[in-house]
């Protein structure tokens, strides 16, 4: 890109082009961890049961229609339908801003080395078909499987992060 586009670049985008450029952002607080990671998933009753009897996590909020939460450690993982939360708050209700996606999501949930071995076999047996199962080249174990929206759900060691 020429000086001339760059400039035009930085003028329209401001404070943007700063942090697009690696401006110093010390003045913000750290984050802390992702407390939520959303799917969705339109029928929410198929979901659920899967989540309940594959996965073995237990709704803490449900909704007909609109979502199923679930605890899993720390992190919340919800569950939208994507016609449901795509429009703009009724009056009265919380002010959360419309959002919906189409196409699957994806999640990895952390497991250890020895749980990898149990689902490798625990899956299957629910009738649940593992898509790939691979070392990755520095180090740790990943399995993938789908939910019933189509969703691609991983089930790895954090080392594959580089984490212990």
């Amino acid at each position: 890109m020429g000086t001339t586009a760059c400039r035009a670049d930085r003028a329209r985008l401001g404070k943007c082009w700063d942090i697009l450029m690696g401006a110093d952002l010390s003045v913000a607080s750290p984050l802390l961890s992702i407390l939520e990671t959303v799917l969705y998933a339109r029928d929410l009753v198929a979901t659920e049961e899967f989540y309940r009897r594959v996965l073995g996590l237990q709704p803490i909020a449900v909704v007909p229609g609109r979502h199923v939460f679930f605890r899993c450690g720390e992190q919340m993982l919800l569950i939208f339908n994507p016609e449901a939360t795509r429009h703009p708050p009724k009056p009265g209700a919380l002010p959360v801003p419309p959002h919906g996606m189409e196409g699957e999501g994806h999640v990895c949930f952390r497991v250890t080395a020895d749980d990898l071995d149990v689902w490798r076999s625990k899956l299957p047996e629910l009738g649940v078909e593992i898509e790939a199962d691979f070392e990755w080249p520095k180090g740790g174990h990943s399995i993938y499987f789908r939910d019933p929206a189509g969703n691609c759900l991983e089930l790895a060691e954090a080392r594959i992060w580089g984490i212990s």
